[in-house]
């Protein structure tokens, strides 16, 4: 027999016996919610690319139900959809929905010492106090993103009313707050070195969801190949790199009688757990930690800022009703302060339903059980990877009066007042909820209601006004380029 044909039986007899096992793997999933039949060694490539479920999966929930399950080759996704499910999950079973899957990228980038990772807990106990300890959620941290809110205004003065993007004065004004929290340092929104750091976080969070490494998730021995590796992590490592020289300089000059930032607060905990066999607090976590914080704290806040102001150049008649409310309550002699959210609800209101129809992270990052689970009539075993399908809660029918508008009533009452609302899961939910929540929501408050203070904005000349539905259609365009003009206000002093 010739050597060709021994090795095509050889493979055939090996392709055989994979997808065998993977069948047999499937079938013991058998307690699992039903969901499209998987492909055999592929499972349903045409699903687990995240970048496409907000088509496929309503069509999914629509067959199946509000819990399904799709397939990374012979790996059970389970996807939860709509607000009662999606609570039952991670607020009901906060602790059961609390794990992380095992993400190939996220896990060789972080070294297993990320927010992601097996040590999750210690770490995001560890970052909370030393943030609080700075000052999250107190007055010291209000003053500080209404200081930046005056170089933001200054900025935009200086457009002299032409287009501009505001990603790039998003970018800074959010940037130079949180890197002041990490390491003390704020830039001039000029200066080379903050925009080499923007451009790098941006592609390092967007890098997460590309294509490139959904597929090496699914494929992780590709990490194995030094070009693919440095590719996947190119900004991953000018990060790390950026942030390395800020530790370094911090231990030099640490005094532990006056911390002053995350990075010293952090060190200060490294010396006191140093004595611990492989503690999780340190060196290595301290600076996945920063690179995480940074990252997710600059581009995400900034986005939904540009979004927000895109939304007041296409709704003129909402922004004009959010000014009003502002001169209201300032007389145009301060800027709005958090003290003043009571009595700016209708901005507060427009804020709020801008992110819910921005829809930020529509899937956001996968959990998994930390146990077998009988869970609204199905069995999911330990280990299985969960996603909330977070656009699914914000488009609720059950919870929003008009889902598939811009309506800023959806968090007002009768009297005109602020209401929370339950299904507002922009931030997630449980025990996974953004970290940074309170810094974000502060930041948004502050430079929107201290932008729409002192400017109104409208659309470049000759570009048309749109509506919600091709505006959260072309989304991605409108985030990557899209241009608006800053008219300074006649009242505003």
């Amino acid at each position: 027999m010739e050597l060709s044909t021994i090795l095509a039986l050889s493979l055939i007899f090996l392709l055989t016996i994979y997808i065998f096992l993977s069948w047999s793997k499937q079938h013991r999933y058998g307690s699992l919610p039903p969901g499209p039949a998987p492909i055999p060694l592929l499972g349903n490539p045409q699903f687990i690319y995240l970048k496409t479920a907000a088509k496929t999966f309503p069509e999914l929930s629509q067959k199946y139900g509000s819990v399904f399950t799709i397939w990374k080759l012979s790996e059970p996704v389970v996807v939860l959809c709509g607000y009662e499910t999606v609570k039952d999950a991670l607020i009901n079973h906060a602790e059961q929905f609390s794990a992380r899957p095992y993400i190939p990228v996220l896990y060789v980038s972080t070294e297993g010492y990320g927010f992601n990772g097996p040590r999750w807990r210690s770490l995001r106990r560890c970052s909370m106090t030393s943030l609080r300890n700075f000052g999250m959620g107190k007055k010291t941290m209000e003053l500080r993103v209404l200081a930046e809110s005056k170089f933001l205004v200054q900025a935009l003065s200086e457009t002299g009313g032409k287009p501009f993007d505001p990603i790039l004065f998003m970018g800074c004004a959010v940037g130079n707050i949180i890197s002041t929290v990490l390491f003390g340092e704020q830039f001039d929104y000029k200066d080379e070195k903050l925009q080499e750091l923007l451009t790098s976080t941006s592609r390092y969070v967007k890098g997460f969801s590309s294509l490139l490494n959904t597929v090496c998730n699914i494929v992780p021995i590709l990490l194995k190949f030094p070009i693919m590796k440095q590719i996947v992590f190119r900004e991953n490592e000018f990060l790390q790199n950026f942030v390395a020289k800020y530790i370094e300089q911090h231990r030099k000059t640490l005094n532990p009688e006056a911390p002053r930032d995350y990075i010293d607060y952090y060190l200060m905990k490294i010396k006191e757990v140093e004595h611990e066999i492989d503690p999780d607090i340190c060196d290595t976590s301290l600076l996945m930690m920063v690179v995480g914080l940074l990252a997710a704290g600059t581009e995400t806040t900034a986005t939904t800022l540009k979004f927000t102001l895109m939304m007041m150049v296409h709704y003129p008649d909402v922004q004009a009703k959010v000014q009003q409310e502002i001169d209201q309550v300032t007389k145009s002699l301060r800027s709005p302060e958090i003290m003043d959210k009571p009595q700016l609800a209708y901005t507060n209101a427009v804020i709020h339903e801008a992110q819910r129809v921005f829809d930020l992270a529509p899937t956001a990052l996968l959990h998994a059980v930390t146990e077998d689970i009988k869970f609204r009539g199905y069995t999911i075993p330990k280990g299985t990877a969960v996603i909330p399908f977070l656009t699914s809660v914000l488009q609720d029918p059950s919870q929003w009066e008009t889902p598939e508008e811009f309506n800023p009533q959806h968090f007002l009452n009768e009297d005109g007042q602020f209401r929370p609302r339950m299904a507002f899961m922009a931030f997630s939910a449980g025990k996974r909820v953004c970290l940074g929540e309170s810094l974000a929501r502060m930041e948004l408050f502050l430079l929107f209601s201290a932008l729409l203070q002192k400017f109104t904005f409208t659309l470049p000349p000759g570009t048309e006004r749109q509506d919600l539905k091709y505006l959260t259609l072309n989304k991605e365009k409108i985030m990557a380029s899209a241009q608006i003009c800053a008219v300074p206000r006649a009242l505003a002093k």
